[in-house]
């Protein structure tokens, strides 16, 4: 799925160079809410969803074509995960805050339906590419670390509208391909060592200004 995302994301990139000089181009500023949905493949692990944030730059081409449209950004976002630890009959040992910080790149292929001159709605979906900044390993007491990977690979889907050709708001999915990083649950009286892959997903909601 990787690869034929990869390949979607160099055709889009293509498609763009070729039509650079027909292209409409505006960059802005996006920033916004996201709400993690953090899946372990364990059951002596239990996660709650929590808020983070992401903001940064942005930009959308406008193709040749009626509604058709590409819009990239590099975002910095943080996210967080509450999970709890069960080593003994639903008694948790630890809970501890997981926290993700990355540099993503999401690319949308974009369809917008005008509603007039004021308003349009829209329609996306497309590739992220994410690349983990700040502490990969947290120590989560009791013997259990997290180790996040180097890089994420994700998909987005969602909708949202564009007001007064400016100001843009969006609500979208985005859904982790592959894990996200490791649990690994040391050696303790009632849980031997072993290392269990976590996944996080976000529901997101964004503000966008073009300028």
């Amino acid at each position: 799925m990787k690869k034929i995302f990869t390949s979607a994301a160099i055709a889009l990139a293509m498609l763009f160079t070729a039509n650079t000089a027909n292209a409409g181009i505006n960059f802005g500023v996006k920033g916004g809410l996201n709400v993690t949905s953090m899946s372990i493949s364990s059951k002596v692990l239990d996660s709650n969803n929590r808020a983070g944030f992401f903001i940064g730059p942005t930009v959308k081409f406008t193709l040749p074509l009626v509604g058709l449209g590409i819009d990239a950004s590099a975002l910095y976002d943080q996210r967080e995960a509450k999970l709890a630890v069960d080593f003994d009959e639903n008694q948790y040992v630890t809970k501890q805050t997981l926290k993700t910080q990355a540099i993503n790149i999401p690319i949308n292929v974009r369809y917008s339906i005008g509603l007039g001159s004021v308003a349009n709605v829209l329609f996306f979906a497309g590739p992220q590419f994410g690349f983990h900044v700040g502490n990969k390993n947290q120590d989560l007491g009791a013997d259990c670390e997290w180790k996040l990977k180097s890089s994420q690979f994700s998909v987005n889907v969602g909708a949202g509208f564009t007001v007064l050709k400016h100001l843009q708001l969006t609500a979208n999915y985005n859904i982790a391909c592959g894990k996200t990083g490791d649990v690994t649950i040391g050696s303790v009286a009632s849980a031997p060592f072993k290392k269990k892959s976590g996944r996080t997903n976000a529901w997101q909601i964004a503000l966008a200004y073009y300028f």
